[in-house]
């Protein structure tokens, strides 16, 4: 029995009975440990940082699958479709009945429920019910929706014509296939392998007709280009639609981990090589001399410098100079210059003395936007392969990128395939770090434009805004971490980027001519007045005899005249 069975406990706005809730924590407690206990949870609530920014592609607006959505009442329109569903693969069930089905998950209860994050507040038996229709629903629809492989139904129902077509063009087509791909909409893998075990009577087989489902329901879903990857893992090993998806684009070959036994290697040849000979201990002796008598001469500058009378001299026309607005101006404008090459050479010195990896900061993910990077000379090339195919050559000055296919379901694949990164890979968020690239190389439609034109981009969508758009909102309040294929790539591009002169001189003139328009106004008042000066003086006391050549010049200026 499970303390998150629906009860006067778990029911909102029901009244907290203190006598009941202390009763089922002694009953839980007494009760044996289930081996569901060691299943990690793996369909997870969107955490609310990501809900909140896009709160439609997470909710289901179609059809709900499992336990989280079943209760809105907006959605009950689909669950009809789900009993005749049932109905029809009931019919093809060899001298089996659908209730065999029930029975048998409600035997694995505390397994369905290990697998979802948040309480399940539905009995043993309705759970089970849910469970089977929607594995009935699921089974039927991937197969009417006219998949290239592993296609059972020769012809679509005639009760879901009107919301499945083959050819993908209905709009709740699309939307129930962007519904079966929500984190919060997801059933548990081994209930379609049970359902498939009854259809074909064998595990084996059952087993890959679920792989051939998923693999090109995968390939018609997946944004990325079918590509050469690493033998997927037995099927038995995913644990539902969105979890496969997630290793058919990222697959655990592409996942990069930091290698620890070369790093280990280099620091054992380091300290091999670190073996002072007798010349390094001579220069280092002569060096250490050398180092205490600067050190002393420092001291003693630095003693002249702060005696007091000295200070006491120096502070005396200062203190009266910055009681002028200009001269208050211009020692701010110093201080901020100052300060900015200060907090340089200390990030420089945090980062030449820590070894430890750092989670990245928003600086680091900054990088230049397509058009900009066209202006200084840089090519894009779509490649064959997926994230890790991302590199930039400096040889060629070419950033070699993966092709993206997007539609209209794209949006809301990418955002559930994070989301799902995020609470679950160990490891780098590899598919959220190309987001935050693609985000940052994508600023406008004219970007979108120049990717598709490379061909790095299909783009299915409206028109080339609605691709900037979606990229410009995709990624939001997602842990950053390193991943060195990508980050390698981002540095590489930046690097050749900045120093070119022309960024060079556009940055200083923005950051320090641009930026600092007192100083300017400063300097022209200071010319402005000179010239009034000069011209003062010229007309009180003859400028002929300071400068006699521009008397001189004055008749023949008049004859050119």
């Amino acid at each position: 029995m499970s303390f998150f069975q629906p009860n006067i406990l778990t029911t909102p706005g029901c009244k907290f009975n203190e006598g009941q809730w202390v009763a089922k924590i002694r009953e839980t407690l007494d009760e044996e440990l289930d081996e569901a206990i060691e299943i990690p949870v793996t369909i997870f609530g969107v955490p609310k940082p990501l809900m909140m920014f896009s709160p439609d592609s997470y909710i289901p607006q179609q059809v709900s699958m499992g336990p989280y959505h079943r209760l809105r009442i907006e959605l009950y329109d689909t669950e009809r479709y789900k009993v005749e569903a049932a109905k029809r693969i009931q019919k093809l069930l060899p001298n089996v009945n659908l209730e065999t089905l029930v029975d048998r998950l409600m035997k694995r209860d505390q397994h369905i429920r290990a697998c979802y994050h948040r309480p399940v507040n539905f009995g043993c038996e309705a759970l089970a019910w849910i469970m089977a229709l929607d594995a009935c629903f699921t089974f039927e629809f991937t197969h009417a929706c006219g998949l290239k492989q592993g296609k059972i139904l020769k012809k679509v129902p005639s009760g879901l014509s009107h919301i499945i077509d083959a050819s993908g063009k209905k709009m709740a087509h699309n939307s129930i296939l962007r519904d079966m791909l929500m984190l919060e909409n997801q059933i548990p893998l081994f209930v379609m392998r049970m359902l498939l075990e009854l259809h074909l009577c064998s595990k084996e087989t059952a087993d890959q007709n679920l792989l051939t489902i998923l693999t090109s329901m995968s390939r018609d879903l997946s944004p990325f280009k079918a590509a050469e990857k690493a033998e997927m893992a037995a099927v038995r090993e995913y644990a539902h639609v969105l979890d496969f998806l997630y290793h058919f684009i990222v697959p655990e070959a592409d996942i990069p981990y930091p290698k620890k036994e070369k790093k280990r290697k280099r620091e054992e040849l380091t300290e091999a090589e670190a073996e002072p000979t007798k010349l390094c201990k001579l220069v280092c002796t002569v060096w250490c001399l050398l180092s205490k008598l600067i050190l002393g001469f420092i001291r003693v500058v630095k003693c002249i410098i702060f005696w007091k009378p000295l200070k006491l001299l120096v502070k005396i026309p200062w203190a009266i100079l910055m009681k002028i607005p200009i001269f208050r101006i211009l020692k701010a404008q110093f201080e901020r210059v100052n300060e900015t090459l200060h907090k340089e050479k200390d990030e420089d010195k945090e980062s030449g003395s820590s070894h430890q990896e750092k989670p990245p900061l928003m600086e680091e993910i900054a990088i230049p936007s397509v058009t900009q990077l066209a202006k200084v000379g840089v090519k894009f090339a779509a490649t064959s392969g997926g994230i890790s195919s991302i590199k930039f050559d400096n040889k060629t000055l070419t950033l070699h990128m993966p092709v993206i296919k997007l539609d209209v379901n794209s949006g809301v694949v990418l955002r559930n395939l994070v989301a799902y990164e995020a609470c679950t890979a160990p490891g780098p968020l590899v598919l959220a770090r190309y987001m935050e690239m693609m985000n940052g190389i994508i600023d406008t439609d004219a970007d979108a434009k120049y990717l598709c034109g490379k061909g790095i981009i299909v783009n299915y969508m409206k028109s080339e805004k609605e691709v900037a758009e979606m990229w410009n909102g995709m990624c939001n309040s997602v842990r950053l971490t390193k991943v060195p294929l990508l980050d390698k790539a981002i540095v590489d591009v930046n690097k050749f980027y900045n120093e070119k002169w022309r960024v060079r001189m556009g940055r200083f003139m923005r950051d320090y001519v641009f930026g600092s328009w007192k100083i300017l106004a400063f300097v022209a008042a200071i010319v402005m007045l000179f010239l009034v000066c000069m011209q003062d003086f010229c007309e009180i006391y003859s400028c002929s005899r300071i400068f006699p050549k521009i008397e001189a010049l004055e008749p023949l200026n008049s004859n050119l005249d």
